[in-house]
């Protein structure tokens, strides 16, 4: 066997079988361009050298090892993996798993992104419907024939202010004004008056012109130079008990005024028959007042004629009670007077007696 110009792996020309070293490339097919023919060892003559690529080494087979398996297919539906790729030397290639990540998470916000325009999207076409059915509605009135609120709108209208009724205590604080007929009767005309739940009989009645008369210890002397023009008395009884009532009528509300503050004395006990002895020359219960230009005075017994003591209470509930009756009786007359300033009648005249419940609750 003749080596001639042979190359490392036989002989030129030689057409016998030959081994290659593990690993080298499979001989190329003829005819195949830029690759040596069968017996040529590098470029024809005239032609630079080209050096050709070297393919990757594999570690050597282990005498008797089986061949490498090649992995088993992915499952139909499931793309491979970066992670399912071998990689040599058994190190994961992380760039490749961190693209794959990046992509998941692309895709990710572009499902949630397209959710949200495709709800927007529902929305829109619902209220383009809902506007679209509105514009549809023959009932609506349009635009152009709904009513402006400049448009011939009525102003509000307003009433003349309503003048209040004057006030009830002006009309018995002077004699010009407190013109209503002024009588016992009319100021007392309840003969069982029900004082808070307690009822009294009338047991008498007077009128005195004479205010001194009907006057004691030193009252009538205030009365007289107060000007006093007359005493309007009235007695009431109840479970043994009597109590006279003396109204003194002045000209003003300041007369009446200083009257009660200088009152002196009681007014004098006017009996009856159910009274017919009480406070002559006794202890009894005495009490001043005044409203308007009326002054008012009681004094309360037992109608056996008895002294009433310090600690006695019935004497004092029963003056408290007709003095109580007193006054609503004058305010009764006060408010009669300013209601028929305020509505007067066709004749222009007062009432000529003041209105009261028939129990003369007040």
């Amino acid at each position: 066997m003749s080596f001639g110009q042979g190359g490392p792996y036989g002989a030129q020309g030689d057409s016998g079988p030959h081994t290659t070293p593990w690993g080298a490339p499979p001989p190329q097919q003829p005819g195949q361009p830029g690759q040596p023919q069968p017996g040529q060892f590098g470029p024809p003559p005239g032609q630079p050298a080209q050096a050709a690529p070297l393919p990757p080494q594999q570690p050597a087979a282990h005498p008797g090892a089986q061949p490498p398996q090649a992995p088993p297919p992915p499952h139909p539906g499931v793309l491979p993996q970066p992670w399912d790729r071998p990689q040599a030397g058994g190190t994961p290639d992380w760039a490749a798993l961190a693209d794959t990540a990046d992509r998941n998470r692309r895709r990710k916000w572009l499902l949630i992104g397209g959710g949200a325009l495709a709800t927007a999207a529902v929305a829109a076409i619902v209220a383009t419907a809902v506007v679209l059915s509105d514009k549809g509605d023959k009932n609506l009135p349009a635009a152009e024939k709904l009513p402006s609120a400049s448009a011939g709108t009525p102003e509000p209208t307003f009433s003349k202010a309503v003048t209040p009724p004057p006030n009830p205590r002006e009309f018995i604080s002077s004699q010009e004004k407190d013109t209503a007929p002024l009588t016992v009767k009319t100021l007392f005309p309840h003969s069982k008056p029900s004082l808070d739940k307690r009822v009294y009989k009338r047991a008498a009645q007077d009128t005195a012109t004479d205010c001194a008369s009907v006057a004691q210890g030193g009252l009538g002397q205030v009365l007289a130079d107060n000007g006093c023009r007359q005493v309007l008395r009235s007695t009431y009884v109840r479970d043994g008990v009597a109590v006279t009532v003396g109204v003194a009528v002045f000209d003003t509300k300041a007369a009446a005024d200083k009257a009660k503050e200088q009152s002196t004395g009681n007014i004098a006990p006017l009996t009856g028959d159910d009274a017919a002895s009480f406070c002559q020359g006794t202890a009894c219960r005495l009490s001043a007042n005044a409203e308007g230009r009326y002054a008012y005075f009681t004094i309360a017994g037992f109608t056996n004629g008895s002294a009433v003591t310090p600690d006695d209470t019935k004497a004092l509930q029963a003056g408290r009670d007709v003095a109580g009756y007193t006054f609503r009786r004058i305010m009764a007359r006060a408010n009669a007077q300013a209601a028929a300033a305020a509505s007067p009648k066709p004749s222009g005249k007062p009432s000529a007696k003041p209105s009261d419940s028939a129990k003369n609750k007040a």
